[in-house]
């Protein structure tokens, strides 16, 4: 099978721009892109840099951009990926590049180290003589964070961390989720405040970018949606994010659809001052016609939206008192 491999190249040492390089080679039907990869280093291009090192989708080492999405190359089958006979790899994104496809995640274990990504148990509970149960279905919850092998795919991808690196990103907050819900832990509250403030649950846009590179199916998007309930039930409210989220179920389930003209004071609790940075904003809308109306009259059937809504409080109402 012949293929072409469009690869990034790119040094900080020699190079002033990244620049592409193509890779013609004749490989087997059955080999994967890591494969493709060795056989052009070994072959043709000796000075072509990549990761890998157990070739078992098991150790995220050889993460890196296959056709514009993250993934891992030993797990991509070469002929899958094809796209008129060429596959473009480049290098993962929100890290710098150290040469070609490989990047320095210190970006990534940065933020995973934010989270301080381990159990702190409570001291009295320390000692052999001390046993944790988990119930059956807890460890079926956790277990989808377990998969997680920190490839940094998620983070790669992340379209909130391209704006603003301060994002703590999808895997360390997933991570997170896991210690929050693990009742060996003993800061669970303390983790939800800290994950509250800015930079944390409330700044994911649901892009559903990390639940779709995902080589595991961790999930990392809704693990943050489960980290904002569990923030809200345990009264976690004071900011921009509870509130835009409250203003949002309280205008629908009140007039069956969303009131946009009073979101954004909602959301930031009716401030002046925290609302003049939106007031550029408002007056573009207001040039272009695009500013929504004040008046917001209830919608037909809207009583069968607020019988939605208190069916769905009902059962889980039921749900957290089994």
């Amino acid at each position: 099978m012949l293929v072409t491999l469009r690869v990034r190249r790119f040094n900080p040492e020699t190079d002033l721009e990244p620049r592409f390089q193509e890779y013609t080679v004749d490989v087997p039907e059955h080999f994967t892109v890591l494969d493709a990869l060795i056989t052009i280093r070994e072959r043709i291009d000796g000075t072509l840099a990549f990761r890998y090192s157990c070739r078992m989708a098991i150790c995220g080492a050889c993460g890196m951009r296959i056709n514009g999405l993250a993934g891992l190359a030993c797990k991509t089958a070469l002929r899958s990926a094809l796209n008129d006979g060429t596959v473009t790899l480049e290098p993962m994104g929100n890290m710098p590049v150290a040469k070609d496809l490989v990047v320095n995640m210190e970006p990534f274990w940065h933020h995973l180290r934010t989270v301080r990504p381990y159990i702190e148990p409570h001291p009295a509970r320390i000692g052999p003589q001390n046993e944790y149960r988990i119930s059956p279905e807890l460890v079926d919850e956790l277990s989808e964070v377990v998969r997680c092998i920190m490839c940094g795919a998620c983070f790669s991808d992340c379209t909130v961390d391209e704006i603003d690196i301060n994002f703590l990103g999808p895997a360390a907050l997933a991570r997170a989720g896991w210690l929050v819900r693990d009742p060996r832990d003993s800061r669970a509250a303390d983790r939800l405040r800290e994950l509250s403030k800015p930079h944390g649950i409330w700044d994911c846009t649901r892009c559903f970018f990390c639940v779709q590179v995902c080589p595991k199916d961790v999930k990392p998007m809704e693990q943050i949606l489960r980290l904002r309930r569990l923030a809200v039930e345990a009264g976690i409210t004071d900011n921009n994010g509870a509130r835009h989220t409250q203003a949002f179920v309280d205008s629908v389930k009140e007039t069956g659809w969303l009131d946009e003209f009073t979101l954004v004071p909602k959301s930031w609790g009716w401030n002046p001052v925290a609302l003049l940075p939106e007031l550029p904003t408002a007056v573009r809308m207001l040039v272009r016609k695009r500013a929504p109306s004040p008046v917001h009259p209830r919608q037909p059937g809207v009583d069968e939206v607020r019988n939605l809504f208190e069916k769905t409080e009902r059962k889980r109402s039921v749900k957290d008192d089994a």
